[in-house]
């Protein structure tokens, strides 16, 4: 089956509050959804969501290598994904968001011709996946009332953002601990936001409160400072901003740089990588979690297909559309009490763009 017209969408999806990382503050999502349509009838969706802070990509970045992206793979076989993920990544080497788009539009399509879920087409069964929900940086008080309506709305792990100064970060989690109880399971992510010294310092503190992870404490760059905090830390550590393939998947584990991996399909170019990426950590005893930048539940449902088919994906952090004030998509995985996510029996990815939505959006695209 040739792939006979690709159609590229442009959205702009406030979010319900400003939701600030160590990186930047995030008040308004760009999105990009590729419709890509076989000579059957049948089409396949994506999503790119890129945040220029972590993956190097903006909205006018994205747009432009969706033009490239969607010239290559017009009129080819679109059950090649192997061949299309090479031809991409050949193109647009760094451009990891954009190609994500395509990649998951491409496993859609595919889910759809074998009339399969895309859990199962990845050969994993149905299981249940449970998200945390993320309380982002603000002042002690303030994130604490969110954690503790995260808590009230039945969630039992929830990631606190960090990375200012070691007191602001200790005042914030043991406000947030007291409040929540020892029942709720906390992550932490730091996302590059302290040095080497200050992460010893902060994680040898911060062990007190019973935290199960953190991710990124230190640059994405210095992967040695990573593997020199983790070997001292009493928290573990999980590599995020550091991981976008297999290639540096490898690396981390050569110098035993963390314990547990953060996938996000957005870094990985989509789930073509995200496969190879769980597979060399299972084969080194690594767990994985799967996570999200600021995505639809479309692309949050594809991320949830893959939690559901790998065992060493252990971790979910899919709660992005949670944050979002509008919601443009059809079908896909439902939240359920806790953070539970249920996912869709549909074939492929299970979700859509609502049609008017999609009407009212700039687009181009190119076909036959």
């Amino acid at each position: 089956m040739k792939i006979t017209r690709i159609e590229v969408f442009r959205a702009n999806l406030p979010l319900k509050r400003p939701f600030r990382i160590s990186l930047g503050v995030v008040e308004v999502t760009d999105t990009v959804f590729v419709r890509l349509h076989g000579e059957d009838g049948l089409y396949g969706m994506g999503e790119a969501n890129p945040i220029a802070q972590i993956v190097g990509e903006t909205m006018g970045t994205v747009l432009a290598g969706a033009d490239l992206c969607a010239r290559l793979l017009i009129g080819g076989e679109a059950h090649d994904i192997h061949g299309h993920v090479a031809r991409l990544r050949a193109a647009l080497p760094h451009n990891t968001t954009c190609r994500s788009a395509f990649d998951m539009a491409l496993y859609d399509l595919l889910g759809k011709r074998a009339d399969l879920p895309l859990y199962a087409l990845l050969g994993g069964p149905k299981c249940k996946v449970v998200t945390d929900n993320t309380v982002g940086i603000d002042t002690p008080e303030v994130m604490t009332q969110q954690a503790v309506e995260f808590r009230d709305r039945g969630f039992s792990v929830i990631k606190i953002k960090l990375g200012t100064t070691l007191a602001e970060d200790l005042a914030r989690i043991a406000a947030i601990r007291q409040a929540v109880g020892p029942e709720v399971k906390l992550r932490i992510d730091a996302n590059q936001g302290w040095s080497r010294v200050v992460a010893r310092e902060v994680l040898s503190l911060l062990a007190a409160f019973d935290i199960q992870y953190c991710e990124q404490p230190v640059k994405a760059w210095d992967i040695d400072g990573l593997a020199a905090v983790s070997a001292d830390s009493p928290i573990p550590i999980m590599a995020d901003e550091a991981l976008f393939d297999n290639h540096d998947a490898v690396a981390l584990l050569r110098i035993n740089a963390c314990s547990y991996f953060n996938i996000k399909l957005a870094k990985s170019a989509g789930i073509h990588t995200a496969l190879q990426i769980n597979a060399v950590a299972e084969a080194a005893g690594i767990p994985c979690m799967v996570g999200c930048m600021s995505e639809t539940r479309l692309a949050l449902s594809a991320a949830a297909h893959l939690v559901s088919a790998r065992r060493n994906i252990v971790f979910a952090d899919l709660d992005s559309a949670d944050k979002l004030r509008d919601d443009p998509v059809v079908g896909g995985i439902t939240y359920g009490k806790g953070g539970t996510i249920s996912l869709p029996n549909e074939p492929g990815i299970g979700a859509d763009i609502d049609t008017d939505y999609l009407l009212g959006l700039e687009r181009f695209e190119v076909s036959t």
